[in-house]
């Protein structure tokens, strides 16, 4: 299950598929923004995500196609999910930096640990352009002791977790089951 949208790969496959990767590139492309001012480099990637975004507001959200109310829902939720991920990169982002200023790291430098080496990828994965590998944030929870519940994030969307669900009510074990409040969407 894919918890954060790469950037370069939806790029790379051409096309939005859904509301919840639809959210995910509005918010992505507001981090481009701020950092194509930094570095030239993103305003290309920018470009090519906004035309990926026009054309599905074109496909999805015209006047021209009608709007009803599973569709309402299925993007309310999917901007809630894609927020909860913003605000989950933003608060990973900020115990690195902190961990950083503590052993007097620079941002560079530890990607050059991670074994990313230049600047502008260690920015990415910082920023949530791009997600951090599994190694990565092995590293980061050994070197910085980072706790991996803040590295990772542990909730799901709604989809998987009407599936979940879904299947333990199915096998009616008597040991397993979810109280009312399991897979909800919870402040962090």
């Amino acid at each position: 299950m894919k918890t954060q949208l790469d950037i370069m790969k939806l790029i790379a496959q051409g096309e939005i598929h859904n509301e919840l990767d639809f959210e995910r590139a509005l918010i992505a492309d507001r981090k481009l923004r701020v950092l194509s001012k930094k570095d030239s480099k993103f305003k290309a990637i920018r470009i090519k995500l906004r035309n990926l975004i026009e054309v599905y507001e074109k496909q999805h959200w015209s006047a021209a196609s009608p709007i009803d109310e599973s569709q309402l829902l299925e993007s309310d939720l999917a901007e809630a999910l894609a927020e909860k991920e913003r605000q989950f990169i933003a608060r990973r982002k900020g115990l690195i930096k902190i961990k950083l200023k503590q052993l007097a790291l620079s941002q560079q430098d530890f990607g050059k640990i991670l074994g990313h080496h230049t600047k502008s990828y260690i920015s990415e994965l910082m920023n949530g352009v791009r997600p951090f590998s599994l190694k990565d944030l092995i590293v980061i929870n050994r070197l910085l002791q980072i706790d991996l519940t803040d590295l990772v994030p542990t909730f799901l969307p709604q989809t998987e977790r009407i599936k979940i669900r879904t299947s333990v009510e199915k096998l009616q074990h008597p040991k397993l089951y979810l109280s009312s409040d399991d897979f909800a969407l919870c402040s962090l």
